[in-house]
């Protein structure tokens, strides 16, 4: 092995193996009674490059794929990408606005959907290279697309029976409309977006000369003092422009001031349309006026306003944006515009409200402005502002299939994780609206319904089966194409070959655990659930696994605008894929959000070169499996030891993963190989490693070996690469780590107790030791005396023992020791005294800690010492320091709690705020406690 381990030339020739032989693919490595584990990747778009996200989604995937392949089970982890019907018709349209090329319409469709294709075959697969650099081992023999022929059939397939079911239907309804690319979008592609704006107060005046009283006075309690007969009623709104399309105005039921103005009518002004007062809730009494104009077809709360009052939806809106008013029949009904309102027509929707604001300020009906910031909805690829419009479009009755996805929650046939997740799910059901299924775009799943000339409909599978249904008649093609939520909502049983009965949907599905954001539950969780549960009255996998957002250090959401995202691949090129994925594995506590650091990456790249470090130390002392070695029979307590902590580390590491804890899975594993095996076992073995005389060495060898075998099993699904490497290189395994089996069981692992407390106790003296070097400034190479002053049989035997590994590692002399102990290491364990057995075999007298200047007590199970310091450090000056420090850190603290207690902070700041504010106040208390011990330990003496 080489001294270090050099990622970028390991990795690709290392996946170029793994990929050569087969072992990614299903059924490879197991037996044909073997379990099945199957695990769908969330698609990413065929435009899309890696992200933070998407190295933390997959990384999770592969520990749990690889987990269970190395446990034997018959693995599918199935690849694919989704087609990403606006953002790939986007990126192809730059692509010919770049090239000075013709546009989309001047192409035509089919011409336009070649271009589409061939650019899919040339780019559209980068993020599948860059999953492989991550380490994903996906099955890419089966890797798929949402557009493939089989699938395609699968969703027009699915359409067909909903459709005929009632389910599927077309109608008229609101929906997020994007003016730049003339289409319907869903919810998931709106971002809100923060905004310095405006909202107007308009008068609409009162017909049929009703008036009411209305405040114009106020004390300084905002308390009405002065009221005037109104014979006009102010609403406020941020979009003048949609005022033509008003069919309405709402007050609260019970707000009494305008009780006796519900019913009554209000002449709208420009569009002179009679429009009536209707009373509904979400007319809010203590904002603006207290009245709100209602709009149904430019506004969601409107439009439920609406259905709930009976009041007509007016669009006065076209596709782009733009007014549309001339023969537009629902607004010129009942309404007598005058040239002004006419003028409107054709203009811009941000033309159209500075114009109507300049007619509300030359007429009587302005009544004022304030500046106000607020959000506005704008298409997440076009960066426009959304318009709600009111268009004819496709839905499924999504009423109809929510019971199924719901019983299955409630009846544990699928299991979120965090269970808190859960109820989010199912508010989202129990609230759900109709989905709209329809988008108007060329690339994706054309709407498999034709007309004929009368406009009579046939859905059909294709062209063939609907000309049968209308007789041979001239048909055309509906020209929308599906949502791409609605073909990725078949996303499990497309890619295994429904709607036909084939051998891999009946062996992989259901499948095991589904690993994706919260950000999308409602979105595609559910939407699976549904369809699946319909379709096959199955549901699609038995766990969800719902993981939160990985941010910036300082617990930002990732942005390209801000400045702060961070590239995986960056990452990769300079730390390694093995860092990043154990990074963001150990990172990935449940829930919570990640905040990623690079420093942590780096951290994780240093544990990797550990443990590549004591891999190269096992194989210069020839520490290699032995198979005929049997940990039952070891004699060193440890050894012991080691092989009880490596079962004991695997029962962790399995239940861990069980349970979706992957932070605690590695963090227990970083515990297990640096701590346990690198800093302890290996150097407690080295005296036996050294001496070729020792019968123990064979004993020791073996044990490395064995224990360094299980800890890079146990590393392999979070850090493929290096373990592989350590694999091939030191003969720790037949043939290659990834196709090796996982140990059955860490319980099964023997355990001895009295080596465990032997070796438990060694540990202690040493960290205690370490401790109080560390806080006293003691020179790292300087060995200070060690006196004893209690020992109880458990500890002198505990001492006779080890007492070279102590005075090396500790970096101590070992002074006033009882008779017999010598520094010869006994090999047969002794027994240790249970609690309340212990008795003090050895405390002269004359061994008084206050004899000595400069020495601080410590105390272990059993024992107490005495560590001489006057010698190696000014103890006075040390005091001093340590007293001062003391302070500065109890001030911190006391300024923390006081934080933590006080409610504008708690209920205002960030969660990660206060989580980070709790962490520090706990690190300065932890700390604070050690130096508080260290200087009561210090005897009065020694600081005179």
């Amino acid at each position: 092995m080489d001294k270090t381990f050099n990622a970028k030339e390991a990795e690709p020739r290392l996946y170029r193996r793994w990929e050569e032989s087969g072992v990614f693919e299903a059924g490879s490595t197991a037996g044909t009674d073997a379990q099945p584990y199957c695990i769908m990747i969330p698609p990413p778009n065929v435009t899309g490059v890696l992200h933070m996200g998407h190295a933390f989604n997959n990384t999770i995937q592969d520990v749990l794929i690889r987990w269970r392949r190395m446990q034997g089970r018959d693995v599918l982890w199935q690849p694919g990408q989704d087609h990403a019907g606006i953002a790939t018709q986007m990126v192809v349209e730059r692509q010919l606005a770049a090239g000075g090329e013709p546009t989309r319409e001047a192409l035509g469709r089919e011409k336009f959907l070649d271009r589409v294709w061939a650019w899919k075959e040339e780019s559209g697969d980068a993020i599948i290279h860059q999953l492989k650099r991550l380490g994903a081992s996906c099955d890419w023999s089966r890797n798929r697309f949402t557009m493939d022929a089989g699938f395609h059939d699968a969703v027009l397939e699915a359409f067909v029976r909903l459709y005929r079911k009632g389910i599927i239907y077309r109608g008229k309804r609101l929906v997020n409309w994007d003016p730049h690319f003339a289409t319907a979008i869903s919810d998931l592609e709106v971002e809100q977006v923060e905004l310095d704006g405006q909202i107007w107060r308009f008068r609409y005046p009162l017909e049929d000369g009703v008036s009411y009283r209305r405040a114009v006075a106020f004390d300084d309690d905002g308390k009405a003092t002065d009221w005037a007969d109104c014979s006009y009623i102010v609403v406020a709104t941020t979009r003048p422009e949609t005022m033509l399309g008003d069919t309405g105005v709402a007050v609260h039921p019970d707000d009494e001031r305008y009780t006796s103005l519900i019913g009554a009518t209000v002449r709208l002004p420009l569009a002179n349309r009679s429009i009536p007062i209707v009373a509904d809730p979400h007319a809010d009494p203590d904002k603006g006026s207290g009245a709100v104009k209602i709009t149904p077809a430019h506004d969601f709360n409107d439009w439920q306003v609406g259905q709930r009052t009976g009041l007509p939806a007016i669009s006065i809106m076209n596709q782009q944006a733009e007014m549309e008013l001339r023969e537009n029949c629902d607004f010129l009904r009942d309404c007598n515009p005058d040239d002004a309102a006419m003028a409107l027509h054709g203009l811009d929707r941000h033309d159209a409200r500075r114009r109507v604001v300049e007619l509300a300020k030359a007429g009587d009906w302005f009544d004022g402005v304030d500046d106000e910031r607020h959000m506005v909805p704008h298409g997440d690829r076009s960066k426009v502002p959304i318009e709600p419009l009111l268009t004819d479009q496709w839905f499924i009755d999504a009423r109809r299939l929510v019971e199924p996805a719901m019983a299955a929650i409630h009846d544990g046939r699928t299991r979120i994780h965090p269970a808190r997740q859960t109820r989010t799910y199912l508010e989202w059901l129990e609230n759900i609206e109709p989905w709209c299924i329809s988008r108007q775009l060329w690339w994706g799943h054309r709407i498999p319904v034709w007309y004929d000339d009368d406009g009579q409909l046939y859905c059909a599978r294709n062209e063939a089966e609907a000309q049968r249904l209308a007789g041979e008649r001239p048909l055309r093609q509906e020209s929308d194409v599906l949502d791409t939520w609605f073909s990725s909502g078949l996303w499990p049983i497309g890619t295994l070959g429904w709607p036909e009965d084939t051998e891999e949907l009946g062996r992989y599905f259901p499948t095991n655990v589904l690993v994706t954001g919260f950000d999308i539950i409602f979105f595609w969780v559910a939407r699976m659930m549904m369809m699946q549960l319909e379709l096959v009255e199955q549901v699609p996998f038995t766990d969800v696994y719902v993981h939160a957002l990985v941010r910036d250090a300082k617990g930002r959401k990732m942005a390209k605008s801000i400045g702060n995202a961070i590239d995986p691949l960056d990452l990769v090129d300079r730390y390694g894929a093995d860092a990043v994925r154990f990074t963001l594995a150990s990172m990935a506590a449940m829930g919570r959000d990640l905040r990623l650091a690079e420093d942590r990456v780096e951290g994780a790249r240093n544990f990797s070169t550990k443990i590549w470090n004591a891999a190269r130390f096992a194989m210069l002392h020839d520490c290699r499996v032995d198979d005929d070695f049997v940990p039952d029979t070891l004699q060193l307590p440890v050894n012991r030891w080691i092989v009880g902590e490596t079962g004991r580390t695997l029962q962790a590491v399995d239940q861990a993963l069980e349970e979706f804890r992957f932070n605690e899975a590695a963090n227990r594993l970083q515990a297990f190989a640096r701590g346990s095996l690198c800093d302890r076992y290996l150097e407690f073995a080295k005296p036996y490693l050294s001496d070729d005389g020792l019968e123990s060495r064979a004993e020791t060898c073996a044990t490395a070996g064995w224990v360094i075998r299980h800890c890079l099993i146990m590393l392999h699904p979070f850090m493929p690469f290096i373990t592989e490497e350590i694999w091939s290189l030191g003969g720790f395994g037949d043939g290659m780590i990834a196709q090796a089996d996982w140990p059955s069981s860490g319980q099964d692992m023997p355990r001895d107790p009295v080596a465990d407390k032997e070796m438990e106790w060694v540990i202690a003296l040493i960290d205690e030791v370490r401790s109080l070097r560390a806080l006293m400034r003691v020179p790292a190479g300087q060995f200070l005396p060690l006196h004893a002053i209690e020992l109880d049989i458990a500890a002198r035997d505990a001492l006779k023992r080890n007492m070279a590994q102590i005075c090396r590692l500790a970096r101590v002399s070992l002074h006033d020791l009882p008779d017999g102990i010598a520094s010869t290491i006994t090999h047969q364990p002794q027994a240790v005294p249970e609690a309340g057995e212990a008795h003090v075999s050895y405390n002269p007298a004359s061994h008084d800690a206050g004899d000595r200047g400069g020495t601080i007590s410590l105390t272990v199970q059993g024992a107490v010492f005495a560590l001489e310091l006057g010698q190696s450090i000014d103890i006075e000056a040390e005091c001093d320091r340590l007293s001062a420090t003391l302070a500065s850190r109890h001030k911190e603290a006391e300024g923390l709690e006081c934080r933590l207690l006080n409610e504008n902070f708690t209920s205002r700041a960030p969660d990660h705020v206060i989580e980070d504010t709790r962490l520090r106040l706990t690190a300065l208390r932890e700390e604070s406690e050690a130096m508080h011990r260290a200087l009561e330990r210090l005897s009065a003496k020694d600081r005179a």
